[in-house]
C-alpha cells in the first residue's frame, strides 16, 4: 500500500492472545499523512460450523458465558452461538471444526464444506472466521460433548427446529454474528 508506512508495534498484553499498539502514517485522499495509533488484538484465526439435519429439520447450536457479552450487558452473558474454535498451529480449518465438532457437540463428523471467510471485528481484532456447514445423524454422536474441562468449557448442546432457531435469530435472543451469517445462509441455500 502506497499510503501506508512507518508502522511500529508494541505489545500491550500477552495473556490469553496477544494485543498490539500498532502506530503507523495513514495518507488520506487529499494527500496529507497523519500519524495514527491503534490496538489490534490477535488471537489468530478461528473456525464456525451449522450443523444441520436434513430429515430431522434440526440444527445443533452451542450456549455458553463469554465474559465480553456480559461485560457489554450485565443482564446476560449466555451466548448462543455455532459450534466454534480457534485454529491450532499446523491444523487446517477443516481439521479445527472438526475437531471442535467433537469437543463441544459431541459429534464425530467426516464431511464439511466451506461457505465463506471472513473478518467479524477487522476495526479492532486479526481474526478471520472459516464457515463451514455440515450434515449431522444421530449415529454420528460418540459423546455427550461440553468443550474441553482443561480449556475451563462448560458448553450447554442445543439441538433446535430450523425454525427455532430463525425466531431466536428475530427476536435477538440469538446475537452471535458467525452464527446469525450461518443461519441465513442455510435459510439462503434452503440446506434444510
Amino acid at each position: 500500500m502506497k499510503n501506508l508506512k512507518n508502522i511500529t508495534k508494541k505489545i500491550l498484553s500477552k495473556a490469553w492472545a496477544t494485543l498490539y499498539e500498532i502506530d503507523y502514517d495513514y495518507q488520506f485522499k487529499d494527500g496529507t499523512w497523519k500519524r495514527i495509533s491503534r490496538e489490534s488484538y490477535d488471537r489468530g484465526n478461528g473456525t464456525c460450523i451449522l450443523l444441520y439435519n436434513k430429515e430431522k429439520g434440526t440444527v445443533i447450536l452451542t450456549k455458553q458465558f463469554r465474559m465480553p457479552a456480559y461485560e457489554n450487558d450485565e443482564r446476560d452473558g449466555m451466548s448462543i452461538e455455532a459450534c466454534a474454535g480457534a485454529i491450532d498451529k499446523n491444523e487446517s480449518p477443516e481439521g479445527t471444526v472438526i475437531r471442535e465438532t467433537e469437543e463441544e457437540v459431541g459429534y464425530k463428523i467426516q464431511n464439511v464444506k466451506q461457505v465463506m471467510e471472513a473478518y467479524t471485528s477487522p476495526g479492532a481484532l486479526t481474526e478471520k472466521m472459516y464457515f463451514f456447514v455440515g450434515a449431522y445423524s444421530d449415529d454420528m454422536k460418540i459423546n455427550s460433548g461440553g468443550g474441553v474441562e482443561t480449556e475451563n468449557e462448560e458448553i450447554i448442546v442445543m439441538e433446535l427446529s430450523i425454525q427455532q432457531a430463525l425466531k431466536m435469530m428475530e427476536s435477538g435472543e440469538i446475537q452471535d454474528a458467525k452464527t446469525i451469517i450461518l443461519l441465513q445462509y442455510a435459510q439462503i441455500h434452503k440446506l434444510i
